[in-house]
């Protein structure tokens, strides 16, 4: 295959963007055709991390896998997206970080620590995640635009009212 925009063909260092049915889940990869990723600690395989008990599980181990068993029939490609905003560190330094982290337990939150906050961390320095920041406004949107409806309803319902 040649290797001009194929989605296999990523550089250590580089983040994977995996897409499953329901959302994202996020590698970095280390170099021949292995990642390192974050999956629940109760599942063996990330290929299985697209369950619902990853939504809610506060714990992870972090694993390195072939990223072909971790993408499975799913789609993916480098996706280095915060690049323009953070710069990279060093690819030596990005994987030092990533292998000191290899089979270790961390905590996990769906919105404040997820496997995207992981990699941007390792290729960063920094936790970032567009995925949890979406889901945070839609809820927070969500959240006042029922406030603002149960407002209006009420005072609609007031308004309405016989006064004597």
């Amino acid at each position: 295959m040649a290797a001009t925009s194929h989605p296999g063909d990523p550089q250590p260092g580089d983040l994977i963007e995996i897409f499953r049915p329901a959302y994202q889940h996020w590698a970095l990869y280390l170099g021949d055709g292995y990642i390192i990723n974050v999956t629940p600690i109760d599942e063996g395989s990330a290929a299985k991390f697209a369950s619902a008990k990853s939504v809610f599980s506060r714990k992870a181990r972090v694993k390195m896998q072939l990223l072909k068993d971790v993408v499975g029939n799913d789609y993916y490609h480098v996706n280095n997206k915060y690049d323009g905003t953070y710069t990279p560190l060093p690819v030596k330094e990005i994987i030092r970080r990533a292998e000191y982290f290899i089979d270790q337990e961390v905590s996990y939150d769906v919105l404040g620590n997820n496997c995207e906050h992981f990699v941007t961390l390792l290729r960063y320095g920094e936790r970032v995640s567009d995925q949890a920041t979406r889901v945070v406004g839609a809820v927070g949107f969500a959240t006042v635009a029922a406030g603002t409806f149960s407002l209006l309803g009420l005072l609609w319902s007031r308004s309405r009212e016989k006064h004597y």
